[in-house]
């Protein structure tokens, strides 16, 4: 209940005092804005985020933050992901093919932990890059993560 300021009669949500008639400048509290649920967090940390977990990282801030450098992040880490696993399969294929082969079979265990490794350098230098504050662009899916994220 609001109270009158000149005389202590119960006013309510009145503008002026019903006996007196003196204004009452009762503050009305605006209702809180929905917060974002990254609202706490620098934009390069969020798009550094999007990259921890691969795509499920990614996933949620796609779909949880609205700001196009967290966006486009998030998105590239998703297309990231997601191509690997034609690449490491097909080099399951290869290996399986060559593995019969006298001598090209041990190049199988060349492969693996070198494209590992590149999977896993890329992978840091895209944290970094988000961090830095830069929208780089893997060569092929960076276009088209683009012009998702812009639609």
């Amino acid at each position: 209940m609001a109270f009158c300021k000149a005389c202590g009669q119960d006013v309510g949500v009145a503008s002026f005092c019903p006996k007196c008639g003196a204004a009452q400048s009762a503050a009305v509290a605006a209702p809180a804005a929905a917060a974002s649920a990254t609202e706490g967090l620098e934009e390069n940390v969020a798009a550094l985020i999007s990259y921890i977990f691969g795509w499920l990282t990614g996933l949620i801030f796609l779909l949880i933050d609205k700001r196009p450098f967290v966006k486009f992040h998030a998105a590239q880490s998703i297309a990231f992901n997601i191509c690997i696993i034609p690449i490491w399969i097909g080099l399951w294929i290869v290996y399986f093919i060559i593995a019969h082969i006298p001598f090209l079979g041990l190049m199988g265990l060349v492969i693996f932990p070198i494209f590992g490794l590149a999977v896993f350098a890329t992978w840091i230098f895209l944290i970094y890059k988000a961090y830095n504050h830069e929208m780089f662009k893997l060569p092929i899916v960076g276009d088209m993560v683009e012009k998702m994220v812009n639609k």
